[in-house]
């Protein structure tokens, strides 16, 4: 036997490597979800509707080309617990796995895109967090539609306090200008496939909007691993 897989085999038996999801045993040191959780993760197929319910959170903000999120997020779910596993424990393969399974669904709503950019953080929460959790989302959809990932040129200036417990009004008011963008002209004429990890009341996205909308000829679509 290797040694690599040796040593592998004996991390793994003392601290073995378990499912976020369900907290079951994996049987394969590659997988990050089991198969179990892994299947009945709750899909939107919102790909396939541009009236869906998060397209229509933009309705009347900002004129996207089409925007869908992947699974459906609900509290104490196995998908909350597959996220927070990513978002707060540094498990970020799930991001980039997950992101792929966002790619698919790209690719099967016929979009044809020029570059993903993913929803940035501040340089100080970057710092704090040690990784943006939607970089590696953007990094799985990237892979699976073979187009460039951009996360220089669309930046977060302001440092704002955590979203969660605010209302929708506070959520606008908090993002509308804290986004900058590095090297305009990059994009110019171009179809942008922004990500963001979960969206709910979509108030950092329209942030990001209307700072790449200086971005003479741009399109814009918007994904997102989950609506909540």
């Amino acid at each position: 036997m290797p040694i690599k897989d040796f040593i592998t085999g004996f991390t793994n038996l003392v601290y073995p490597n378990v499912c976020p999801g369900c907290s079951s045993i994996l049987s394969n040191y590659n997988e990050v979800i089991c198969i179990t959780c892994w299947s009945n993760l709750p899909k939107t197929y919102q790909y396939k509707d541009t009236n869906n319910h998060t397209a229509k959170l933009f309705w009347g903000r900002y004129p996207l080309e089409h925007a869908f999120a992947t699974f459906q997020f609900s509290k104490k779910s196995k998908l909350q617990n597959i996220v927070h596993d990513f978002k707060y424990r540094g498990n970020k393969e799930i991001g980039r796995v997950l992101g792929v399974e966002v790619g698919k669904e790209v690719i099967l709503s016929g979009l044809k895109i020029d570059v993903v950019i993913p929803v940035p953080l501040h340089p100080k929460k970057l710092k704090l967090r040690g990784y943006n959790q939607s970089f590696f989302i953007a990094l799985g959809i990237s892979q699976a539609i073979n187009a460039p990932l951009d996360d220089t040129t669309l930046t977060r200036k302001v440092n704002t306090p955590s979203q969660t417990k605010k209302t929708k009004y506070e959520r606008w008011k908090n993002v509308g200008e804290i986004f900058a963008l590095k090297n305009p002209n990059q994009w110019k004429n171009k179809h942008i496939l922004l990500v963001d990890d979960v969206i709910t009341t979509g108030a950092t996205i329209e942030g990001c909007c209307i700072a790449l909308s200086a971005i003479e000829g741009i399109k814009i679509s918007v994904v997102a691993l989950a609506s909540a």
